[in-house]
C-alpha cells in the first residue's frame, strides 16, 4: 500500500472530527469503489488506500499513535493495514448502505424490487392536481404457501453451502470477496418441495387497481413515490416502492417555465398605439381577467399577473402568468384604412411616395 499521509489521502485536516472524516471517506469510497470501476486497477488502489486511511483515523487509539509516530508506529504495535472487503463492509455498513443498497453483507435484500409506472396527464391536471385510477401488474405473496415457496406441510431448510446467510466469501489475494450463494441464489434457504402455484418463488403475478392522488403543481417527468406498492421480496421481505412518472401533454395556448405560466397575445396597431383593455384567458377553466395595455406598447413587451401561475408543490402560493405581446401588421386593408394610414404617414412626416423615392435615390449613389 502507498505510504501517503492518511489525512492527505482523505483530503482532510489533522483536526477533522468524526462526522467530517466519515463524509470524506464516503466520497472517496463511492468514487473509487471496484463495483463502480470494474477492471480499473488505479481506482482499486485508491479505494484500498482510502479504506486503510479511514480504518486508522476512525479509531481513537490508532489515530493517536499515527499522529505521534506515523506509519512505522502502527506497524510496530501490531496494527495491520487494510483488512479486506468483508471487514470493511461489516464495519462501515452505514457508509455504504445507502449507495449500494445493502447492509454490509448478510442474507438477501432489504426490500422487494421497485416498480415504475408511466402515466399521461393533461396540462390542466398537472397544474391543479387530479386523481387517476391505474392498474399495476405486480407480484403478490402466494396465498397457498403464504410466501414460503414450499408446498403446504413442508418448510424450506437452511442452505448448507452458505449456512443460511445467503452469501459466500472467497479469497482473492489478500481480499475477501463476498457474493450471493450459488446454491440458494442468495435466499439462504433451499426449497425441496416447491409450491405448485408459485413454483417456489413465494409470489404470484396479479393485477392491482390503485387510486393515485396527483398533487397540484407537478411537472413533466415529475416522480411520485408510493411506498410499499412495488414488488414484495422473496419469502416475505418487505415490498419495494412504486414510482409513478408523469408525462404532461402540451397546451395549445400556455406553456410553463418553473412556477410561471407564459402565453402570447396579438395586438392591433391601434391597440398598441392608443392602449386598450383586453381579456386574457387564465389557467382556471373558463376564467378570464381584464388587463390594461398602456399606449405605445411594443412587440415582445409583457404583462405579469401575480398569483395566476402554477401552485407551489411544497408550500403556499402560486407563480405568475406572463403575457407576451405581438403587434400585428395588417395584411389586408380596405380603402378607408389605406387612406388613414397614408394620412398618418403624412402627419409623421414620412409620406409613402417620398420615402420610397428617397430610398432609390440613395441606391443610385
Amino acid at each position: 500500500m502507498s505510504q501517503r499521509d492518511y489525512y492527505e489521502v482523505l483530503g482532510v485536516s489533522k483536526n477533522v472530527n468524526e462526522s467530517e472524516l466519515k463524509k470524506a471517506y464516503r466520497q472517496q469510497a463511492l468514487k473509487y469503489h471496484p463495483d463502480k470501476n470494474p477492471g480499473d486497477k488505479a481506482a482499486e488502489d485508491k479505494f484500498k488506500e482510502a479504506s486503510e486511511a479511514y480504518d486508522t483515523l476512525k479509531d481513537a487509539e490508532k489515530r493517536q499513535i499515527y499522529d505521534q509516530y506515523g506509519h512505522e508506529g502502527l506497524k510496530g504495535r501490531g496494527f495491520g493495514g487494510f483488512n479486506g472487503f468483508d471487514d470493511i463492509f461489516s464495519q462501515f455498513g452505514d457508509v455504504f448502505g445507502d449507495f449500494f443498497g445493502g447492509e454490509g453483507g448478510g442474507r438477501g435484500q432489504r426490500t422487494g424490487a421497485d416498480l415504475r409506472l408511466d402515466i399521461s396527464i393533461t396540462f390542466q391536471e398537472a397544474i391543479f392536481g387530479t386523481e387517476k385510477e391505474v392498474q399495476v401488474s405486480k407480484h403478490h405473496l402466494c396465498d397457498t404457501c403464504h410466501g414460503s415457496g414450499a408446498k403446504p406441510g413442508h418448510q424450506p431448510h437452511p442452505c448448507r453451502t452458505c449456512r443460511g446467510t445467503g452469501q459466500v466469501v472467497r479469497a482473492q489475494g489478500f481480499f475477501s470477496v463476498q457474493s450471493p450463494c450459488p446454491d440458494c441464489r442468495g435466499a439462504g434457504q433451499i426449497i425441496e418441495h416447491p409450491c405448485n402455484d408459485c413454483h417456489g418463488d413465494g409470489r404470484v403475478l396479479k393485477n392491482k387497481k390503485l387510486s393515485i392522488n396527483i398533487p397540484a403543481g407537478v411537472d413533466d417527468e415529475s416522480r411520485l413515490r408510493l411506498r410499499g406498492e412495488g414488488e414484495p421480496g422473496p419469502q416475505g421481505v418487505s415490498a419495494g416502492d412504486l414510482y409513478v412518472i408523469m408525462h404532461v401533454a402540451a397546451h395549445e395556448f400556455f406553456h410553463r417555465e418553473g412556477h410561471d405560466i407564459h402565453c402570447r397575445m396579438n395586438l392591433t396597431f391601434s391597440q398598441a398605439a392608443l392602449g386598450a383593455e383586453i381579456q386574457v384567458p387564465l389557467l382556471d377553466d373558463g376564467k378570464t381577467q381584464v388587463i390594461s395595455i398602456p399606449a405605445g406598447i411594443q412587440s415582445n413587451d409583457n404583462h405579469r399577473i401575480p398569483g395566476a401561475g402554477v401552485p407551489q408543490l411544497r408550500g403556499h402560493g402560486r407563480g405568475d402568468q406572463i403575457i407576451h405581446f405581438t403587434v400585428e401588421t395588417p395584411k389586408r386593408l380596405n380603402k378607408r384604412q389605406k387612406e388613414l394610414f397614408k394620412e398618418l404617414a403624412e402627419i409623421d412626416g414620412n409620406p409613402i411616395k417620398e420615402t420610397l423615392k428617397g430610398f432609390f435615390q440613395k441606391l443610385r449613389i
